[in-house]
């Protein structure tokens, strides 16, 4: 039987480990031998899928992909184009013109979804296709992940950035806020607390987009923190709403 190619492709923000999934995949599908035929990478994700600009990972050394693995950004370039359902066909269209067996997506819900359909079209044809989401999203708000590749090191940036707003803001006092990724979830935005190793440390205030915001209450926690300690830093999340959705 002949061995069906693979094709692996990044999307959405970059994160410090998108590399390491890549890599961790291709290198796999390398040992498996002549189980797996050729090995294409998409050029920014399903966009490069759709215009057909693909690279062959099988050429790169173990040295060379070893070392993309470290390297920051998305190696084979990303997206965030959400695909409709006729995309999605024609990528199942270009898969069957290639001979792609396996498909390996690296990215968040909107890959998720995409990688979903994808498969969903090769089942209704009958076509022999392994669809595979690899999750990466520093939002960690994928259902099926206890945490995702990417959240532990953006955590720690947060962490990091809100510590050095503290120590700014008890050189100057007044009210600070950062607003933290986080459309709908607030991991990231939780995940400031962890600059916090004194009682009066930063942030004072943390507001998540899962808690309905009240204006109201955000003033009096603001004047209770101005009270408490002479200054307040907040942490916001970007996607919170109020009572009415905005």
């Amino acid at each position: 039987m002949k061995a069906l190619n693979m094709m692996i492709a990044q999307s959405g923000g970059p994160s410090m480990v998108i590399n390491q999934s890549l890599v961790g995949a291709v290198l796999a599908a390398k040992a498996a031998g002549s189980k797996i035929g050729r090995i294409y990478g998409a050029v920014h994700g399903i966009a490069g899928i759709l215009s057909r600009e693909y690279l062959d990972l099988r050429k790169y050394s173990k040295r060379k992909l070893q070392a993309i693995a470290q390297t920051p950004s998305s190696a084979l370039g990303s997206c965030r184009l959400k695909p409709s359902v006729d995309d999605c066909r024609r990528i199942f269209e270009e898969f069957k013109r290639l001979e792609i067996g396996y498909f390996f997506y690296i990215g968040g819900n909107d890959s998720a979804d995409a990688a979903r359909i994808v498969a969903e079209e090769a089942e209704k044809d009958g076509y022999p296709l392994v669809v595979y989401h690899i999750p990466k999203t520093i939002d960690n708000d994928l259902r099926s992940c206890d945490h995702t590749p990417g959240f532990g090191s953006a955590a720690r940036f947060v962490a990091s950035a809100v510590k050095g707003d503290d120590l700014d803001n008890r050189a100057l006092g007044g009210v600070k806020i950062d607003v933290i990724m986080g459309r709908d979830a607030g991991f990231l935005t939780a995940a400031s607390a962890l600059a916090r190793q004194r009682s009066d440390d930063a942030p004072h205030l943390i507001y998540l987009p899962e808690v309905v915001f009240c204006e109201e209450k955000f003033v009096r926690d603001v004047k209770n923190a101005m009270k408490r300690f002479g200054r307040c830093v907040i942490a916001v999340s970007e996607g919170i709403r109020g009572r009415d959705g905005v």
